[in-house]
């Protein structure tokens, strides 16, 4: 009886120590992976405070640029550097007909499909097919 009961303690220390090691990895594991999102984590805020910065630093150049493109700025600069740059007459203003989108769609297109092409003519003859 002393031995069964004796290999039975002995199975029962060996399962808690397979279980003890067990539970003990996955612990482990879970603390890694916690730690590897809160590296994520910190890397996304990093990566959002940079597109926040550029996009800020966008922004402000375009305030910049559209101040400057300002009739009255523009008149001053001319005024200021002396340029001598006059208003376009009538006479030297076109305007075309349709939509500019359209128009500047189909000049970006113009070359794509008919660069250099030439037509070519092949003659068959049934005989040749019939093979």
């Amino acid at each position: 009886m002393k031995i069964s009961n004796h290999a039975f303690v002995n199975q029962l220390l060996v399962y808690t120590l397979v279980m003890i090691c067990f539970s003990g990895t996955i612990g482990l594991g879970t603390v890694w992976i916690r730690h590897q999102i809160s590296l994520t984590a910190n890397a996304t805020k990093v990566l959002d405070a940079q597109i926040a910065e550029c996009d800020r630093r966008i922004n402000e150049t375009k305030a910049v640029l559209e101040a400057e493109q300002d009739t009255a700025v523009l008149k001053q600069r001319n005024a200021q550097w002396h340029l001598g740059l006059v208003p376009p007459t009538q006479e030297q203003i076109v305007r075309l007909p349709g939509d500019p989108v359209m128009r500047l769609a189909a000049k970006h297109n113009s070359g794509l499909f008919n660069d250099g092409a030439t037509p070519v003519t092949v003659n068959l003859r049934v005989a040749d097919l019939a093979h």
